[in-house]
């Protein structure tokens, strides 16, 4: 669990700067860079999507998890429960929820991210997550300035996500082969790339309804 206790505070440090210069950066320079973070994670959701090695299991897992998250209307909630939060801490800022939800995706839904709780789950070095604490450091400086403090709160669910997926890879060691972290981290893509055409303002996609699919991935790579 280093590796993401280590992000945790990666991603409230950043968030922290990114609040202190938001006031000082002009609008362009915050919408550009914004527009830079969508492209790199259309980039990387390719990358991701392209390891999948049965592409009817990719096809299945995104069609099942995206009706099971609808029917559970897990976005909806989502929102909510961020809402909620919202006012509890009596912020004002308008981009609260969409700050928090954009942050988790992307820290989260990425390779590393995938990997590297698997990694340390199976015992190994948390290396990849230390890489990718730097890396979503500097991220959440450019959401947060952007977003606002919604951002910082992404640290809270990436938490809950990170360790639970580090101690799902602990208990099922003999399971996590590598077609299976495979496909995993293929519709771990395809979410990725959902969440591009959102920050890049193309089409609003509901990606958190989509989150069941990595459940299905791991299912349907195990039996097939």
């Amino acid at each position: 669990m280093i590796g993401t206790i280590v992000n945790f505070f990666a991603v409230i440090i950043g968030s922290s700067i990114g609040l202190i210069i938001h006031s000082k950066l002009p609008d362009r320079i915050v919408k550009i860079v914004f527009q830079g973070i969508g492209l790199l994670t259309l980039f990387i959701g390719i990358q991701m999507g392209l390891k999948t090695q049965n592409l009817l299991i990719m096809v299945f897992s995104i069609i099942l998890g995206s009706i099971t998250g609808e029917l559970l209307k897990i976005e909806e909630r989502t929102e909510r429960l961020a809402e909620l939060l919202k006012k509890r801490i009596k912020s004002k800022n308008e981009k609260f929820t969409e700050g928090l939800i954009t942050s988790f995706l992307l820290f989260c839904m990425g390779s590393m991210s995938i990997l590297g709780c698997i990694q340390e789950g199976l015992g190994s070095s948390p290396d990849l997550l230390l890489a990718k604490s730097t890396l979503d450091g500097f991220s959440s400086i450019a959401l947060a300035s952007s977003l606002g403090i919604g951002v910082m709160f992404s640290a809270i669910p990436l938490l809950i996500y990170q360790g639970g997926l580090t101690l799902f890879a602990s208990y099922l060691q003999h399971i996590l082969t590598t077609p299976i972290i495979n496909e995993l981290t293929a519709v771990g893509g395809l979410l990725l790339l959902g969440l591009g055409i959102n920050l890049l303002e193309i089409k609003k996609i509901k990606v958190l309804n989509m989150l069941p699919a990595l459940v299905y991935a791991v299912i349907f790579a195990y039996f097939f």
